[in-house]
Formats: structure tokens, sequence, C-alpha cells
């Protein structure tokens, strides 16, 4: 992947966050120029509404003023067929990974611009993004200022040292501020690493949970749900552990299948049961190359009995290998929690990969969501750990100003349209014409389309034995809706 250069929109202060959803490049000016003034546009009539965003961002989550009319004309483009009668999974919501550092840069925004990018990213009108799901981290990630457990008091077993309050300066306070603004928004939290003086190595990275602190840390599990809630703040899903067979982040642990596997039949599971938890269990999240690691635990009858489904990533492997776990197991539901965009990348490159491979893709092979890493970073793509990750890119670059970047508008194609409880519908798809369709619950439908060629390529929208034609540039990205 390569990252966004110099081209990038920046938007100067947020005062023209009303615009964001729909801005284009402007030629510059300077002097005395004289400015032509804007003349106003007639709406066209059209059954269907299309917003672009293009690789060369002269286009940003731009609404067409096109007519796309729905008849029986025939013609001999290539045609997406989009039919309501075959259904998929449903849709809980797309977002970001909300780490400790994005909410700390968002906390310390002047209160004015604080509550402007709150609401542009959270707010469920239609005006706004829509961020449905979020991903929150279980003590410190990679992408906060430097490591932490919630209890880093050394031989602790009964646990009455844990405590949230290195989150009451600025994780919590966000979640709370978001909540207001949409309280039925997801969130799914997940430790990087247990604290260290539970693993065989004493270090906030590598080494493994060691099985005398099974029940302990299935107790910690407890009181952070349990003390979130009483923060207001309702955790829908726990994952026992990030990037299980990555242990080279900071902070990171080792948890093989059959460990993991373990701790929830035996500890995990048992222990939210008993606390009358209903947070879901979700195994795994982790890579698409090693898809075994979730069928061994989906596989086991007394760990399924506690899990929803498993979560995956794609920093290797391919996104189809989510099929095969749903085809085994479809009673189980399959989550996408993890994709980051790098600095140095390249918008329209990464723009296709993304959408391509995760809006698309993780959708079309059952994923019940699509989650971006990460919210936000500064401008050195901080703050992370000694170790984390020093070239993550955010969505949003904050610092004195606030810069929307390629993860921004990757997500925003689905999250503005694609509302929780949506169904995935039949789309026809199509060798350069990469797409997938939705209805949501009000009855509306969605088609989202990628032209991965690098030419213009202009097809039909076919809809109840009616089409309409539509062009669409090369590398670029359309989300319609009728």
């Amino acid at each position: 992947m390569k990252t966004i250069g110099k081209n990038i929109l920046m938007i100067l202060g947020l005062g023209l966050m009303s615009t964001a959803f729909a801005c284009s490049k402007k030629s510059g000016g300077g002097g005395d120029t004289p400015v032509t003034p804007v003349q106003p546009v007639t709406p066209q009539k059209t059954d269907v509404s299309m917003w672009v965003t293009t690789a060369d961002q002269s286009q940003l989550l731009a609404k067409q003023n096109v007519s796309l009319l729905f008849s029986t004309t025939t013609n001999q483009n290539t045609v997406i067929n989009v039919d309501t009668t075959q259904t998929y999974q449903n849709i809980d919501g797309f977002g970001f990974c909300l780490s400790g550092g994005s909410a700390s840069l968002i906390n310390g925004l002047p209160e004015t611009q604080k509550a402007a990018l709150l609401k542009e990213l959270f707010a469920t009108d239609t005006a706004n993004m829509d961020i449905s799901y979020i991903r929150i981290t279980i003590g410190a990630s990679d992408m906060s200022a430097s490591p932490f457990s919630y209890d880093d008091v050394s031989g602790d077993v009964s646990l009455s040292q844990f405590s949230l309050d290195k989150e009451k300066a600025d994780l919590i306070p966000i979640l709370q501020r978001i909540i207001t603004i949409n309280p039925n928004i997801k969130i799914l939290a997940c430790p990087w690493s247990a604290p260290a003086w539970m693993k065989d190595n004493n270090s906030v990275t590598q080494g493994s949970l060691q099985s005398q602190y099974y029940d302990v840390y299935a107790q910690y599990f407890v009181k952070y749900i349990q003390q979130m809630k009483a923060a207001g703040i309702a955790i829908d899903a726990i994952t026992p552990q990030n990037e299980p067979l990555n242990a080279y982040n900071t902070p990171a642990m080792l948890w093989l299948s059959a460990d993991e596997d373990t701790f929830i039949k035996n500890n995990l599971g048992p222990a939210f049961k008993n606390a009358g938890i209903t947070t879901k269990i979700i195994c795994y999240d982790h890579n698409c190359d090693h898809a075994e690691y979730a069928t061994n635990i989906l596989g086991d009858p007394a760990a399924a009995a506690y899990v929803d489904g498993s979560a995956f990533h794609l920093y290797a492997g391919s996104i189809n290998a989510l099929t095969p776990v749903h085809d085994a197991f479809p009673g189980k539901n399959i989550y996408f929690t993890e994709q980051a965009t790098f600095q140095g990348g390249d918008f329209g490159g990464d723009l296709k990969w993304h959408v391509s491979n995760l809006i698309i893709g993780a959708t079309r092979n059952w994923s019940r969501n699509v989650l971006e890493w990460v919210l936000a970073t500064d401008a050195n793509n901080g703050p992370h750990t000694n170790g984390g990750c020093s070239t993550c890119l955010g969505a949003l670059t904050i610092g004195q100003n606030v810069t929307r970047n390629v993860a921004y508008y990757i997500i925003a194609h689905a999250s503005k349209f694609v509302k929780p409880g949506a169904v995935r519908i039949a789309s026809d798809q199509q060798n350069t014409l990469l797409n997938v369709a939705f209805k949501n619950t009000d009855g509306s439908k969605v088609l989202i389309v990628i032209n991965t060629s690098t030419a213009s390529q202009t097809f039909n929208i076919k809809f109840n034995s009616k089409q309409t034609a539509t062009t669409l540039a090369g590398g670029a990205v359309a989300t319609y809706k009728w």
C-alpha cells in the first residue's frame, strides 16, 4: 500500500465541515483576480442518487447532479442487476478503531471544533457520516502514548487495584459524547495484552498468559464491562486478544488457538454467564491467512456455546477466506475489525484496494461490519508506543487543522448510506466493476461500485426489470441510492 501525499484534501478549520461530504478541488487564485459568481444549478430529475470519490481527489464523496431514471430502454452496456429477493447477512455497521491516542487528539480540540467534529462523524442524520460501529482497546494499544493495563500491581489476583482511571481523561469522555449523539452505536473492545505480571515473561510485549491466571483474567474482563457500563458505556462485544499470532507489537501477547479455546470455554464464558453479562465473545481477531484459528474454536462445541463468531484483519491472506468459515459454521457471525492505511501511500491506490477488499470484499464474504484502523493520528502519525505503528495514518490527521484522509472516504461511502439493520442483497459481480448491494430497513437500496480499471466505464444498474445507465471514471468509487 502507498500513502497519501501532498494532494490530500485539507479542510482548514472545522468551519468548513458542512461541506466535507461534497467537496471538490478548486484552482487557486491570488491578487486582484476577479471571482466569477457561481451560478445556481438546477437539480436533475433522478430516480437514483449518486455520490463519487475519484482517485485524483477532484471529487470527494461529491453528490452528482445527474439524471438516472429507470426505464425499459435496452443497450449493450455491462449490467449490474440488483435483486432484493436474494438476501444474505444483516449489517451491524461501518466505522473505525478509536484508539486511546485518537481519543486524546479529538478531546484536545477546542470545544466548538470538537463538538462539530463529533457531530460530523457520529450523527445519524443524512448530512453526516453516521459511523455506527467502533472498536476500542482494553488498556493500551500500540496507538496509545505508552503501555498500560487496568491493573499493573503485580500479584493482585483479587483485582482490588483494578481501575479505569487512565481512561477518564480522554477515552471515556469521548465515548460518552459519542453515545449522546448516537445511543445505538456498537462498541467492540479488545486488549493488546494481559497485564504483564500475568504473563510468562512479565512484559507488555511478547510472552503468553499463564494458565494459573486464566480465572483472574476472566474476572478482569468482567470488571471492565461492569465499570464501563457504570460509566454509561455498553460494550456490545469483546475479543479476548488482538492479533493473537503477533507477539511483536507493543503491547502484544501470543495466544495460540488451543489456549484461547480453553480460556473461553473454561473461564471467560462461564464468568460472563455467572455475572449475567450478555456482551458477545468473538474469537480470533487476526489475519485471513490463518482462518483455522477461528474454525478450531468454532469447532469445539464447549467453546462455541459461548462464542458469537470470529473476527478478521487483512494484513495477510485473502478476504475470500471468510466465506469457508461462514459455510462451515453458518450459525456464527463474521466481523472485519481492522485494516490500516499508511503514510507514504497513494490515495487512489488505497481507495481501490480498501473498497475492493473491505467495503465490497468483506461484506460479500459475510462480514457484518467493516472497521478501518485508526480514527485519528497527529502530524507525526502518533501518539504511538515505542515499538508501535509509526506509519499508521488516521482517517483524520488532527493538528492545527483537521485533514480528512483516504480512510475517511473509504468508510463514508458505506456508513453514510448503509444503516445498521440493513441486509446485503444480491448484485452481479463484474470483472472491473466490483460492487455490493444492501437494502435498508426503510426499504431504500444502496449499491457501492468501484471501477478498478484505468478507463471510464458506462454500465447499467438494473432493478425490477428496469435499468439506468451511469458512467464512472477509472479508479473511482460511487455509492448509488434509490
